[in-house]
């Protein structure tokens, strides 16, 4: 029953459950990814080049001599590259994931009765539905190489090997076509064998996140990309930019090009089919407010489809309005997620 004087907590903050590390990256032969241990790392290169103007000119800047002196002045930019070497047609990405049990119970929270009503609530779902939808769908992520990015993008093939880490060793062992497996929905896939290889990965993923045990994941992924082509690092996000600097600066982990652990996390939470433009938009991560930022879009907006992640949220926990199932599903998986979700002043 619904307690009229529960308020939601100031203070109410969660951990992300899915935690993944940075990933780096690695060149070597397609042939020799059974033994890729000791391929060369990616480094990172300065690049100069004169660029063109093709930037959309406003209309006091269409005269045709303004334009003919603007394209006389060089427009020099140094930037950061990674690249295969010519002797490499395959970038290796690695990674790990650690899986961590305790769904739905805040690291911070100021509110003890909504505290309680929150464990509450959150065991309805665990109890009636376990993590298996939700750990279906990560698995998918991890095994079709989304994860990868642009880097998925145009490749010849790409394999993914994910390997459950115990004592610093692989105790279980899958590999995934990921070209198999499509990015736009979540359908079990028709070949038999990737189908039971999904499925014991995500069992192994809902148990983690279930807290019944230990999961740390070792994720390799392989792209045949071609010798010498160029690969795509994480960029960084350097507000401070001054004249003259370099307009393009890549992310790297001691002298090695890798991507960003938060865009790994994106990748893998990008889950999201139960909002109302799905079916022509396909999945989106799991954000409370459906932001896309690539698109400038936010899908699920308070005051519009009310299926924002707070709307939902206090609706079920505040008012015992039990929200439909894949609801409910974009409600603990942004638990998930992790975030500050108190109440604003």
């Amino acid at each position: 029953m619904a307690n009229e004087s529960l308020k939601t907590a100031s203070v109410l903050a969660f951990e992300r459950k899915l935690d993944p590390s940075d990933a780096l990256f690695f060149a070597g032969a397609w042939s020799e990814r059974g033994a890729s241990a000791n391929w060369k790392p990616i480094v990172i290169n300065e690049k100069s080049v004169r660029g063109t103007i093709s930037n959309r000119l406003k209309a006091g800047q269409q005269d045709p001599a303004k334009l003919d002196a603007a394209i006389e002045n060089p427009n020099l930019q140094t930037v950061d590259v990674a690249a295969l070497p010519a002797d490499a047609d395959t970038l290796k990405i690695s990674f790990t994931l650690r899986v961590l049990g305790g769904t739905g119970s805040p690291s911070a929270c100021n509110g003890a009765d909504y505290r309680l009503k929150l464990l509450a609530t959150v065991k309805s779902y665990v109890d009636a539905n376990g993590f298996g939808e939700l750990a279906r769908r990560y698995a998918r992520n991890l095994a079709n190489g989304r994860f990868l990015w642009r880097n998925r993008i145009g490749t010849e093939a790409a394999e993914v090997r994910i390997a459950h880490l115990v004592d610093g060793a692989a105790k279980s062992e899958w590999t995934f076509d990921a070209l198999a497996l499509p990015l736009r929905g979540f359908d079990t896939p028709t070949d038999a064998k990737i189908a039971a290889g999904l499925t014991e990965l995500a069992t192994l993923i809902g148990e983690g996140l279930a807290g019944k045990q230990h999961v740390l994941l070792r994720i390799t992924a392989f792209a045949r990309i071609g010798a010498g082509q160029e690969v795509f690092p994480s960029q960084e996000l350097i507000l401070d930019r001054s004249r003259g600097d370099k307009s393009k600066t890549l992310y790297q982990v001691n002298g090695i090009a890798g991507i960003h652990s938060q865009k790994l996390g994106n990748a893998i939470r990008t889950i999201d089919t139960w909002y109302q433009e799905s079916d022509e938009n396909g999945p989106i991560a799991v954000e409370p407010y459906g932001s896309v930022t690539t698109q400038g879009k936010a899908y699920r907006q308070p005051r519009g489809t009310k299926d924002d992640f707070y709307t939902l949220l206090d609706g079920w926990v505040l008012k015992d309005k039990t929200p439909e199932i894949d609801q409910q599903h974009f409600v603990i998986a942004t638990l998930i997620r992790g975030g500050v979700f108190g109440e604003a002043g």
